[in-house]
């Protein structure tokens, strides 16, 4: 096994995030501009072949244990179960964000292939709310969506809902309840400032503390110990279940990240946060060695900054959007 991918502040990054395509099938405003986007050409996404070889790479000399298909809609990509397949021959977890619309016919499909577990996003159990923001009326496909896939028997599944505030934030509770009722994790996220209309402020950010106590307040929870995983795990006294709290914004935990990325368009990203980019795309499609290649990720992974400086007056946002670059 390698020697693991470690950057200038001594953190060993082993989870990967792969961005399958830019394309979605919501238009959600927190995620794409009103007018849309340019979508890739598919000759500049990355192949299966390619997201293959660089994920074998990252597995056989840096210790890569967990990857992630992201998008865009990630169920977007033709053939998806082709690659989850390829991938599968690789020590690896495999793990899919999706908005899960499509899951009621391919949750089955993508265990077979080897999938693991699933992260669904969904941000109001409201039909009408769930219609506004995402300018579809698919609201009940995603919940069918969630009980398709927790009859594949992928687990955990867990649902991602960013909570903004004045837009569902008086649905925390309703959210609780989702998730003990069918025994899945709900995430809550705090709004980070990568939402495509750029009217992202702290005033529309919901705490860690302010999520967790409202929760607390109806349904008691406890601290588990924190791991390298973004949220901030809490457990039902009750033994029901327990919930995940990202706290990008007001308690980032950079130190104890472990993530990279790559986009649709093949840009490794060593932070969700990063204005910079490098072209692995470039380098896979260039003949370059498999020494050639790693010698670009340890240059990108020692770029990385010591935090995203959310808050801070020089911060400055990324100039793609969440459905750019994946989650």
């Amino acid at each position: 096994m390698g020697k693991g991918l470690t950057d200038l502040f001594g953190r060993v990054h082993k989870d990967f995030r792969i961005s399958v395509t830019d394309r979605c099938n919501f238009r959600c405003q927190y995620c794409m501009p009103e007018e849309g986007l340019d979508w890739l050409k598919r000759e500049e996404l990355l192949s299966f072949e390619e997201i293959t070889r660089i994920t074998k790479i990252l597995v056989e000399n840096y210790g890569i244990n967990s990857v992630r298909l992201t998008g865009g809609e990630p169920t977007l990509r033709a053939n998806l179960s082709d690659l989850i397949s390829m991938l599968s021959k690789l020590p690896i977890e495999i793990a899919l964000t999706t908005n899960g619309i499509s899951l009621d016919k391919n949750a089955h499909n993508f265990r077979s292939a080897g999938l693991h577990r699933v992260n669904i996003s969904i941000d109001s159990l409201k039909a009408e709310r769930f219609k506004e923001i995402t300018l579809r009326d698919d609201m009940k496909k995603v919940i069918t969506g969630i009980e398709a896939s927790i009859e594949a028997g992928l687990s955990p599944v867990k649902i991602n809902v960013v909570v903004m505030r004045g837009i569902n934030d008086d649905e925390i509770i309703e959210f609780a309840k989702f998730g003990r009722e069918r025994g899945v994790i709900v995430r809550f996220i705090e709004f980070m400032p990568l939402d495509a209309d750029e009217k992202w402020s702290t005033l529309s950010v919901v705490s860690l503390e302010e999520i967790f106590s409202t929760i607390n307040s109806v349904y008691p929870l406890e601290v588990v110990k924190r791991s390298n995983a973004p949220a901030s795990r809490f457990r039902y006294v009750d033994g029901q279940g327990e919930i995940g709290i990202v706290a990008s914004v007001t308690q980032k935990f950079c130190d104890t990240c472990d993530r990279i990325r790559i986009t649709a368009d093949g840009q490794f990203r060593n932070c969700l946060f990063s204005n910079e980019e490098f072209d692995l795309k470039e380098a896979l499609r260039s003949e370059s060695s498999d020494k050639e290649i790693c010698e670009l990720l340890e240059m990108a992974v020692s770029a990385k900054r010591e935090g995203h400086g959310i808050g801070n007056v020089d911060f400055i946002r990324p100039a793609r959007s969440m459905s750019q670059i994946g989650g």
